[in-house]
């Protein structure tokens, strides 16, 4: 259940009207960098009306960072300018505009790791607004060098998932699709290692669930608090979905388990949020949900207090739980058996040690498991 707070939602949006009607009088910009500031303080707070003049504007000085974030408006579907075509095509022109761009240019680099893996997810299911049939082997390709030339976490994410599938581009060692699914586990691993939240969140769900990994409901809850923590605002609805799964579904003995090691993974696998690009004193009006459980429990992080109430109702099992005595740490290292890659890509293939970290079920798909 999510009940929204919204105080200081009619003053925003008065504010917002009255710079709607300034951009429909004709605004010029002092400057492409003020262009791009009110450009990309619209978009993120989803005032795409504004935004996309602010655009235009940059396309005369900036044209692929003012194209760039045109695709993104033009791809959302939450939007009400979403036109997939325009977003593909948009896309597809920076990806062989930017073919030759170094890896290390700050500015054109993520842009073109961005333009390709939409592309590649566009082509994988074929775009039919712009007449563009499904090419997975054209989509393959551009991930692969999204997520390996470009290093874009983002692309390495959605390759992990490509091949949890059995799927994906072929590599050395990777033939099958039971050493994909290796790679897959790999990929999540080391990107949850790193961070990345999207792939703390997704790992958490997969060990919750004990999909493709070897369940552990502890850890699942340790890292989807993590993944919490580390999420910028755009990602934090999908990963906080999972967060109240997994938080209203563990029993006490999960919860005071991961209670206690919590300091331990956010110095692990905590990153600062990304911080958001616009400066103008509105981050503080937006609306957070507060999220309650079926019964009505608070869903609260695992560093918050547990209410008086909680603990003294529990009191009984809290003397039973064992908490465990070694460190656990997801994924590859010396001495770890987890998520191994079939190759040498991305990472050291993993010695046959004992485990301190995540142990696969298995190398092929646990049989029932849908991909």
């Amino acid at each position: 259940m999510r009940i929204f707070r919204l105080a200081v939602a009619g003053s925003v949006a008065v504010f917002f009207a009255m710079l709607g009607s300034a951009f429909a009088a004709g605004v010029t910009f002092r400057s492409p960098d003020d262009a791009m500031k009110q450009g990309i303080s619209a978009f993120n707070g989803g005032y795409y009306e504004l935004a996309l003049p602010a655009f235009e504007a940059l396309e005369a000085t900036k044209p692929q960072i003012a194209r760039f974030y045109e695709a993104r408006i033009y791809g959302d579907n939450e939007g009400a300018y979403t036109d997939h075509g325009k977003a593909y095509k948009i896309y597809a022109q920076l990806a062989d505009e930017l073919k030759d761009v170094d890896p290390d240019d700050d500015e054109l680099a993520p842009i073109a790791a961005k333009a390709l893996t939409a592309v590649s997810m566009y082509l994988r299911d074929g775009v039919s607004d712009a007449g563009v049939r499904p090419d997975v082997a054209a989509a393959d390709r551009a991930l692969q060098r999204a997520a390996l030339t470009f290093n874009d976490e983002d692309a390495q994410f959605e390759l992990a998932k490509v091949f949890l599938r059995g799927e994906g581009p072929e590599m050395a060692g990777s033939e099958d699709p039971s050493s994909k699914i290796e790679n897959g586990r790999h990929w999540l691993s080391r990107l949850s290692r790193a961070g990345h939240p999207g792939a703390q969140a997704f790992l958490a769900d997969l060990l919750w669930r004990g999909k493709f990994v070897q369940k552990d409901q502890t850890a699942a809850l340790n890292l989807i608090d993590v993944a919490v923590s580390n999420a910028s605002p755009s990602e934090r609805v999908w990963i906080e979905d999972i967060y109240q799964k997994i938080f209203c579904n563990a029993g006490e003995g999960v919860r005071l388990q991961a209670t206690g090691r919590v300091a331990d993974w956010h110095k692990r696998y905590g990153r600062s949020p990304q911080l958001r690009d616009d400066k103008d004193g509105l981050d503080n009006l937006s609306a957070e949900p507060v999220r309650t459980c079926a019964n009505g429990e608070l869903v609260r992080p695992m560093s918050a207090p547990v209410p008086t109430t909680a603990v003294s109702s529990q009191a009984p099992i809290a003397n039973s739980v064992s908490r465990p005595s070694r460190t656990v740490t997801i994924g590859i290292g010396v001495g770890a058996s987890g998520f191994a890659p079939a190759s040498g890509v991305g990472g050291p293939p993993v010695s046959s040690g004992a485990s301190s970290g995540f142990a696969p079920a298995g190398a092929a798909a646990p049989q029932g498991e849908d991909r």
